[in-house]
């Protein structure tokens, strides 16, 4: 059994759209894919992307069984609900739903060191699970640093199996076309993706499909 863990060097990097593409692709391809967003806070939307790419095929409920109303941090959105999510809680929830599976896809909440619940967050799961890190990155000036600052907090294996992925946004900057050129001079070329933009409206299940997005996705996945 595989085992990848989709974070992103901050909220709104993209990790939703690329775990649902991913998702999608292998659940297409006959894969048995357990795709999960265990946690989530001021909306069920991410869980939701995740169940309608894998066509209903697992419960939204194992999906995101956490889920908080107000649209904070995890651990905060929690205690205002006199809950807690903990580590063994996480870890044994994520090899039950993955059992049996080719492959378990764990989409985490915020960036790498963001807190999930108790003293827990992405990295702590990526180094229980033994899971390949797929680092989620909007492709905009500045975002290099943030890369490699999000790589230097992994342990040299998850580095080392590490994959970067650059979302290309509507307007590109001036930094947008030379940032996988810079960063693969601090980390290998061949762990570099770029998804092209994708539309503001557009359907997940329709963009997986597109030729480019594939070849994308499956350079990923090898």
């Amino acid at each position: 059994m595989k085992t990848w863990f989709i974070t992103g060097t901050d909220t709104g990097a993209g990790k939703t759209v690329l775990a649902a593409l991913l998702a999608g692709q292998l659940h297409r391809q006959g894969v048995r894919v357990a795709a999960l967003k265990p946690v989530c806070s001021g909306g069920r939307a991410d869980a939701e992307a995740l169940f309608e790419a894998l066509e209903g095929s697992l419960p939204l409920d194992t999906i995101n069984p956490w889920f908080f109303r107000a649209a904070i941090a995890p651990l905060l959105a929690a205690r205002r609900e006199k809950r807690a999510v903990t580590k063994k809680d996480l870890l044994a929830h994520i090899r039950r739903a993955g059992k049996g599976a080719a492959v378990t896809l764990v989409e985490g909440a915020g960036g790498l060191l963001s807190p999930l619940g108790v003293q827990v967050d992405s990295r702590d799961l990526i180094v229980a699970l033994r899971a390949r890190p797929i680092i989620v990155a909007p492709n905009k000036l500045g975002v290099v640093n943030s890369l490699l600052l999000t790589l230097a907090a992994l342990p040299p294996r998850a580095r080392a199996e590490a994959r970067m992925v650059f979302m290309a946004p509507e307007k590109p900057d001036p930094a947008t076309g030379s940032n996988a050129a810079l960063l693969a001079e601090f980390f290998p070329a061949g762990r570099i993706f770029t998804l092209p933009w994708l539309g503001r409206r557009v359907s997940l299940p329709e963009a997986g499909r597109r030729a480019g997005v594939k070849k994308v996705l499956q350079d990923i996945a090898s």
